[in-house]
């Protein structure tokens, strides 16, 4: 009789520990990041950008979550030495810096493995950059006539993500980014090309911290 109850024990408590599976419930990033702008312009320059920025994640579930990224970067200067041509009768020499920020959201997949958690996520949202502003002003402003347009780059853009990257646990609480890799779309409109499509790759490493967990 004993041995009868210890197994209907044991198979209880097995049950119940399947049912009350726990896994992260709200996740908050921060990482340091590396973008390389492709400007659209045919005689543009692609600029390296350097920055940080932080994301929370809220999980339906163990596998699938809603991502809230928020970015920000800044750049070197970038020279240009531009001949005369059609767009700038004069040509054009002059340095250009400038920042960008992006604000996106969207869903994230995620596989929780013990050792290693892949994931995936496609993010949409907005761009903000002052580069496009800097090269107006900079290149085109000092004397009149350089170039054969007369209003700014727009520093407003639609923004989208594509990637994704790997994560390994510490503990319970942090988990460590090596790698995150991502094409960024953004469409910035560029008076001096028929294009507004800038393809942009972005890469990230960081930390991952668990706020509080679900469970079944």
């Amino acid at each position: 009789m004993k041995f009868l109850w210890l197994v209907v024990i044991s198979v209880f408590s097995i049950v119940s520990l399947s049912f009350s599976q726990e896994w992260p419930k709200v996740e908050v990033g921060v990482d340091y990041n590396y973008l390389r702008f492709a400007p659209s312009g045919p005689y543009t320059k692609g600029h390296s950008l350097n920055g940080g920025g932080g994301s929370i994640g809220y999980n339906w579930n163990e596998y699938l979550g809603l991502k809230l990224d928020l970015q920000g970067y800044t750049s070197n200067k970038t020279g240009f030495n531009i001949p005369p041509n059609s767009i700038f009768p004069s040509g054009l020499n002059g340095n250009v810096q400038g920042n960008m920020f992006t604000y996106l959201i969207g869903p994230q997949f995620k596989v929780r493995a013990h050792r290693i958690q892949p994931f995936a996520h496609l993010l949409f949202g907005g761009a903000h950059t002052n580069v496009y502003g800097n090269a107006f002003k900079n290149l085109c402003q000092p004397l009149v006539g350089n170039c054969t347009v007369t209003k700014a780059p727009t520093a407003e853009a639609f923004a989208m993500e594509f990637g994704g990257g790997v994560d390994i646990p510490i503990n319970r609480m942090i988990s460590f980014r090596p790698a995150q890799i991502d094409y960024l779309l953004t469409r910035y409109s560029n008076p001096f090309t028929k294009t507004n499509n800038q393809n942009n790759l972005h890469f990230a490493v960081g930390l991952v911290f668990t706020l509080a967990n679900g469970g079944y």
